[in-house]
């Protein structure tokens, strides 16, 4: 038996989420197979492909209600996507299921021409994505894969943060005319604050793909960050209160098409701008931004907070996150020396 896995956030983490009333959620795969399986049974041109990941992407109960609505190509990520480009072709609105280690770089020429290049609107579903396999290491380890993606014309990604965003995007995705890659990983979620409690940036918390979600305002520094990162951000920033500083948080959940209107106001309005993901500082969220930041003649102070160019420490998803910095912790020790300098 294996050990358990430690927990992701430290007892000061979790304090500082009980004092702004975020609950603990379930995790992202979990709304998603449930949200797929909604959809699947009102609609029977919906079909669910897996490369014998039913059980790791949550869809066992799929299969048992919907038999005839999936498809199960065993391990072998370059036919999963021809299949799917296949049934899109035919109609079928598609679900291509697998983890993103291997979605994104054994089937990698198959994304970019069965599915971009002959523009079928598949719906890539990674799971287990980032370091979320944790002590298999890096050969199953996607910190690529957004670079990867990025770099392919006609493909939109979409990173959510929470199980809202998480509903949200498969809900859009079924009828998103696009080819779209959309990110998982395995960790329950807090619920992210809700629109509603968002004072005078209400409106700008709503889920459209393409469009970033203000979760928390501030002047000092903006946190950037998208997927399972989001949540250390919004901690962080609310533990920077005891330092005086103002923080805006960002869930960039979609970083293709990028929200450049949301990064641009940023950097007016904040003195910093730390960018965080769980992904290689290279090619991703990071980049984009700083690349954005630089054509505008922009040059606010500015950190990447990610994955250096080196194989991954060993250990449970916690203790990577913990020992890359991304916790509130870590966070908030970037912030202070950001500004600092």
């Amino acid at each position: 038996m294996s050990a358990p896995s430690p927990p992701m956030f430290t007892p000061q983490a979790r304090e500082v989420a009980l004092s702004l009333g975020l609950v603990m959620g379930r995790t992202n795969l979990e709304v998603f197979a449930d949200t797929l399986l909604m959809l699947a049974k009102q609609n029977r041109a919906v079909i669910a492909v897996t490369s014998d990941s039913r059980g790791s992407g949550k869809l066992g109960p799929f299969g048992q209600s919907l038999p005839e609505q999936i498809v199960e190509v065993g391990i072998a990520e370059q036919n999963l996507v021809g299949v799917a480009a296949g049934l899109a072709s035919a109609g079928k609105i598609v679900f291509a299921v697998s983890p993103a280690c291997f979605l994104s770089a054994r089937s990698l020429e198959q994304v970019k021409n069965d599915i971009c290049y002959s523009d079928m609107p598949v719906k890539l579903v990674a799971i287990s994505s980032g370091v979320s396999y944790g002590a298999l290491g890096s050969t199953h380890h996607s910190l690529h894969d957004v670079a990867a993606l990025r770099a392919i014309n006609n493909i939109d990604i979409v990173v959510p943060a929470d199980n809202f965003e998480a509903q949200q995007a498969i809900t859009l995705a079924a009828e998103h005319k696009r080819p779209i890659y959309l990110r998982f990983g395995k960790a329950a979620m807090y619920s992210l604050p809700s629109p509603a409690t968002q004072g005078d940036r209400a409106g700008e918390s709503a889920f459209a793909i393409g469009k970033a979600r203000v979760l928390r305002d501030g002047h000092d520094l903006c946190f950037i960050a998208n997927g399972e990162t989001v949540i250390h951000a919004l901690l962080a920033a609310e533990h920077l209160k005891q330092r005086s500083i103002s923080a805006r948080v960002i869930s960039m959940h979609t970083i293709k098409p990028l929200d450049t209107a949301a990064i641009l106001t940023a950097a007016n309005d904040c003195r910093a701008i730390i960018t965080v993901e769980e992904h290689m500082i290279h090619g991703g969220l990071g980049e984009a931004c700083a690349s954005l930041l630089l054509q505008a003649g922009l040059s606010p102070k500015f950190a990447i907070v990610g994955f250096p160019d080196e194989y991954t420490v060993t250990g449970a998803q916690a203790d990577i996150f913990r020992h890359y910095g991304i916790s509130m912790e870590g966070l908030g020790a970037v912030a202070a020396e950001l500004l600092a300098r």
